[in-house]
Parts: structure tokens; sequence; C-alpha cells
């Protein structure tokens, strides 16, 4: 049971939890006598175990939506720079906001990051969480639990297929993610297609995300969609590179072992494709000229550098400044009372293919931009500018059976009402139009700080 103690509450079960004969019956109900009264009520009033202690206890409080609260952006691990980078947009967005942010690492563990999610709400104060998550195990638990606590969530990339925010409540208020589909397709086919420019033909190798992974489900689809305009080429092997550099190099090193001949690397992300780069270096050959690789995402500051220096052909660039500051302006923005309609609920957000032709703006825009602002964050805040905002990207809603047709629907599934009823009225259409128009500032486009 997760549970939150209101700051003006907090002093008070403290004291209360110094009352000898309480703890003693605390500990009973626990069957712990072993226990120190110390040691317990340092356990609870410090938040560790938090859900276990607060059903022992019985506490009677319940959480509270604060426009104050902080936003947390719960996120699978600081060893990936998409995270670390995304961590960053949200401490500056938040910041801009004049609203309080906390990162937290879930080190590649669901378990850790709802203990971590159970803690946040027993220290207090918080209004909402961004959770990027290391898989779907922990979703349902966590929306379930904000649903009943009145914090706001909004999530991206893992989910259950057919999972939607409408199943859990007002408050899981967002589920977000890029058109992984289109943007697998259009770097594949240009890998496909620069190397058929060069004469070469063959077989490609494919190092995929973590297995059953919704996104990379949708963006394997993706690549094999794209493969089927070039019949000189095949798919020969893949391995799952599970989104980081460690398991993409082993993968590469494992397929190249294989099929020394291989032509091209489809990597699902940046960090697989980092892990590609040096595998080839390793065996002597020449990425980007011997071998060409593209990457299925994300956009990483690591990745424009590999494109610039000429070893990765390209990316489909989500950009991670982007997702932190469109999640935080949401969270921000429903803490404040903002209320989106059904279409706003799942959203898709524009990737942009990068390549040498424009890495430069990305590079002078989101790594060498110094004190420079990326985005005009407080613009992306429809409370803040309920007339003017500009979403700084294309967004547009999300088609269930557009991004989840290939995967089969749980026996029990059923359209949300408010879903079908967005679908049918025309309110997909007309809030994808609205976006459009107010989108003004281009992602790829300079700082809309830049100096002339």
């Amino acid at each position: 049971m997760a549970f939150k103690i209101p700051r003006f509450n907090r002093a008070a079960r403290v004291i209360e939890l110094m009352d000898k004969k309480l703890v003693d019956r605390h500990l009973e109900r626990m069957d712990a006598h072993g226990i120190s009264r110390r040691d317990f009520v340092q356990v609870v009033s410090g938040g560790i175990a938090a859900g276990a202690a607060a059903e022992l206890m019985g506490v009677p409080v319940s959480a509270y939506a604060s426009e104050n609260g902080k936003i947390a952006y719960m996120y699978f691990s600081a060893t990936l720079e998409y995270c670390r980078t995304v961590s960053q947009s949200v401490q500056d967005t938040a910041s801009a906001l004049g609203a309080r942010s906390v990162s937290l690492d879930a080190e590649f563990n669901s378990n850790k990051e709802y203990d971590q999610f159970q803690q946040l709400q027993v220290a207090g104060d918080l209004g909402g969480i961004i959770l990027n998550p290391p898989d779907a195990s922990n979703i349902k638990r966590i929306a379930e639990d904000c649903q009943k606590n009145k914090i706001w969530m909004g999530n991206v990339w893992a989910t259950l297929p057919w999972y939607t925010p409408f199943d859990a409540g007002e408050y899981f208020t967002y589920y977000a993610c890029p058109d992984d589909f289109n943007a697998a397709k259009e770097i594949t086919s240009k890998l496909l297609s620069e190397l058929r420019k060069k004469g070469k033909k063959g077989k490609i190798i494919a190092l995929d995300g973590i297995p059953g992974f919704v996104i990379d489900v949708v963006r394997q689809q993706g690549r094999l969609a794209a493969i089927k305009d070039f019949p000189e080429f095949s798919f020969a092997d893949a391995l799952p590179g599970n989104f980081n550099m460690e398991d993409g190099h082993k993968a590469a090193q494992a397929l190249m072992t294989r099929h020394p001949d291989a032509v091209g690397i489809y990597a699902a992300n940046d960090e697989e494709a980092q892990g590609a780069i040096a595998v080839l270096k390793s065996l002597g050959l020449q990425p980007g000229a011997d071998v060409l690789i593209a990457s299925a995402g994300d956009g990483n500051p690591e990745a424009a550098q590999s494109i610039k220096a000429g070893y990765l052909l390209c990316t489909a660039a989500n950009v991670p400044q982007f997702m932190g500051a469109m999640m935080t302006a949401r969270i921000y923005d429903v803490m404040h009372g903002w209320k989106p309609r059904a279409p706003e609920r799942m959203m898709l957000w524009g990737s942009r293919m990068m390549t040498t032709e424009n890495v430069d703006q990305y590079l002078e825009r989101y790594v060498n931009n110094g004190k420079v602002a990326p985005f005009d964050y407080k613009l992306m805040s429809k409370v803040l500018h309920p007339n003017d905002w500009d979403p700084q990207d294309l967004i547009t809603p999300l088609d269930m059976d557009a991004e989840w047709g290939g995967i089969a629907k749980p026996a029990d599934f059923k359209y949300p009402q408010a879903y079908l009823d967005a679908k049918k009225s025309g309110e997909m259409e007309k809030v994808a139009a609205e976006y459009k128009s107010h989108y003004k500032i281009d992602m790829f486009g300079p700082s809309p700080f830049k100096k002339v």
C-alpha cells in the first residue's frame, strides 16, 4: 500500500512513533520483537520499506496532488547517455517553470524503481512523476498508486501493449513515445540506399533492443517493412543489445564473428550503435566505410559526434532534451489544473533523421550551445501560454491500431470509450491539426534564444 505523509503531519507522526507502547504494538503485529524501537522509527520515518510500514501501521492518510509538488524523473539507468541527458532537461525545464524536480536511477531494475516511487511518496510533496521504466512490469502498480494517491503520472516508451491511461484513471495523464515504426523504417531505408549506391549487397545484421519491450517490437516491424523494397539485402541474424552499449558490444561482436561478410548493421538505439562502432574498430574495419551503421534512436550527443566523424551513418533523433522538456511541461500543466482531451493522453512526438547534412544544426543547438537553452520551456506550457503555446516539435495523437497493430490484444481487451468517441467524432484529427498549427519553433532549427 503506497502512501504519502503530508508535510504538516510528518512531525506529529514521528513524535507518535516515539511512544514506546505504540512502537511495541506495531512490532508485535510485525512479529519482529528482535528489531529495536530506534531501528523501527528510523525505518518508518526515513521512508525505507515505506509501503510495508504504512500497511502495517494502518496510516489513515492519503496523498494529495499539489501544484507546488516536486516532479520526479524515474529512469532505467544512468549508464545510458539518453537518460542522463533527459535528466538534465527535466531539471532545466522544471527550473524555468518555477517547479522543483528530482531524478532517480532504477539501475535496470523495475522493482527498485517501484520502491523508489514508494519512498518518494513517504518523503512527501510529490506532485507528479515522469516514468521511463526498464520494462513494463511496474506500470500498472505505479499507475494504480498514482490514481489512488492523486499523483500525476506520465509514461514514456515501455508500456504494456493495449494498456492505456484510460484504464488507470485521470492521474495517468500521458503516454508518449516517438513514431518509432516510421523512424526505424526511415533509417533502415537510408542504410540500404547508401549501401546500394556503393554497389554492395548481401547481409545486414541487427542489434535489437530488450526482448519483448513494446517499442523494440515496433522498431523491428519498421526495419522489416523497409527491407522489403531492397531484395538484394537480407537480415542474416539478430541478437538483443538491450538498449545499452555493453550488451550492444557483445551482440555486435558475436554477430560479426558469425557473419564477417556483413555489409551493414542496424542498431536499435545509439548506445548499441556505439558498441558496434567499437567492435568494427577492434576488427580492423572502418565504421562508416567498410560497414555502415544506422541507429533507430535516440539522437544522443555522442551519436551526433559519431555522425560528424563519419562512423555512424544516421540516427532517428527523437532528441532527449525534447523528451525531458515535453514531459515536464505536461506534468506541470496538469498539476496546475489543465485537463487534457482524450487524444492528448496518448501521443507521438516526431523524430528527425540525423545525418551529416543536419548534424551541425543539432550540435550547435543541443551540444555546443553553452548556456543557451535549446527550447523556450515556458512556451511549452498551456497553463503559462494558453493561447500561443508551442510544442516545439510535431506531436500527434497515437492511433492504437497503427502503433500496436502487430501485437496480439489481451483476451479481455476493450477499446476505451473516450478513445472511441474521439475517433468517431473527429476530435483526433482536430487535435492533430491544432498541434500542427501551434508548432512554430523547429526542433532541428536554431534555438529560439540564439542571438542573430
